[in-house]
């Protein structure tokens, strides 16, 4: 293979972005240049979504009037919660998000308007109502009523709300509140790119997010939460957690949620997590998987010298937190929906079409045959 080919495009600088940067002097992500693990500290979920946004954290009136747009859209049609209703009992939930984003394309009347003024408010209309779909489904393929948006709650109050009929303590709300701020956005990760190539041949932003979907279903990226939480539960308790984890090893098995193709000392959001998946522990009396946690991750660190990445922490909280295994990576789109409509509405104000080139390796030029001549 040549080498002027880039495989998965490493290392090959293809735009600017001003949405969120990775960095290595700080060892931080950063969101519009506010170190994340402040934000998760100072801020709601919400204010940050605002950021990623708008390019500015909210004063007290912005946030008054986002957080009013956010309530006044989150219901979705009967249509969509009769579609999802329907939806098949077995069906994964990513294709559940990928379908119902598609669905509202359908339904919206300012679908084919590119105007930044109609993706902003596309964009809103689809992070309020994503998280009310996804909760119905939640519910109905358990046989169990859906549950409406609730008027006074906050983003992530309500999305608990409307799949277990209660909101839990602030401890809890505060800790999924991080584990969305810390997933929101990460610059030219593949489902991004994915949405900013769909953008680039002036598509529109439900498409470009469906596809984005598509993309961060996969386990190298997103779905990477979920096979955390098969892991450990195919270790079962702590006893069993050094031999497993040292076999794996031995067999040269992928060992999900460790390893990132941009941090190389170690993700700058997993201490942050790991924080809070300890809090939740502790409220839920958890010592099993926390105990799974530090075993694994040590001998990972000691064996291999690979950190882990913040799906190591979130797929554990997730669970104690009462969601089923394959409802995180949904969680995650919740979140990102954010980050991918602040670079959708990036790609469309410096457009240019995304169209890389290819090696061809395949056979040289031939001549066809007529069928009674081979």
């Amino acid at each position: 293979m040549s080498e002027d080919i880039k495989k998965g495009l490493l290392g090959i600088v293809v735009d600017e972005t001003t949405v969120s940067q990775v960095m290595p002097d700080i060892n931080s992500l950063t969101y519009r240049g506010y170190a994340v693990q402040d934000l998760c500290e100072k801020c709601s979920f919400e204010e940050v979504a605002y950021l990623i946004l708008n390019k500015e954290l909210p004063n007290k009136s912005q946030f008054r009037k986002f957080k009013k747009d956010l309530e006044k859209n989150r219901n979705i049609t009967i249509n969509l919660r009769e579609i999802v209703k329907h939806m098949p009992k077995k069906a994964h939930p990513m294709d559940v998000a990928r379908t119902v984003v598609s669905v509202m394309g359908l339904e919206d009347k300012e679908t084919n308007n590119n105007s930044p003024s109609s993706n902003m408010r596309k964009a809103i209309r689809i992070f309020a109502k994503t998280p009310t779909a996804i909760a119905a489904f939640f519910r109905a393929r358990k046989g169990k009523n859906v549950i409406p948006p609730k008027k006074g709650l906050g983003f992530s109050e309500n999305f608990f709300y409307m799949c277990f009929g209660k909101v839990p303590s602030k401890e809890i709300i505060k800790a999924f509140d991080v584990s969305l701020i810390l997933y929101a956005e990460h610059s030219f990760n593949v489902s991004t790119f994915t949405a900013r190539t769909i953008t680039s041949s002036l598509s529109d932003i439900h498409s470009a997010i469906t596809g984005a979907i598509g993309s961060l279903k996969g386990p190298l990226h997103g779905g990477a939460n979920e096979e955390v939480m098969h892991m450990m539960n195919k270790i079962k308790k702590p006893e069993n957690a050094l031999k497993w984890i040292n076999k794996a090893l031995d067999n040269k098995d992928v060992v999900m949620g460790f390893g990132h193709r941009v941090y190389k000392k170690g993700d700058s959001r997993v201490p942050t997590m790991e924080k809070y998946f300890k809090k939740v522990s502790k409220i839920n009396k958890d010592k099993k998987f926390h105990k799974i946690y530090d075993l694994v991750k040590n001998v990972m660190i000691e064996r291999k010298n690979i950190h882990p990445n913040v799906d190591y922490p979130t797929g554990p909280t997730y669970h104690l937190m009462g969601f089923d295994t394959d409802f995180f990576t949904p969680i995650f789109v919740l979140s990102r929906i954010t980050g991918w409509s602040a670079h959708i509405m990036e790609q469309h104000a410096a457009n240019k079409l995304i169209r890389p080139l290819s090696k061809y390796s395949g056979e040289q030029h031939r001549k066809v045959m007529l069928l009674n001549q081979r």
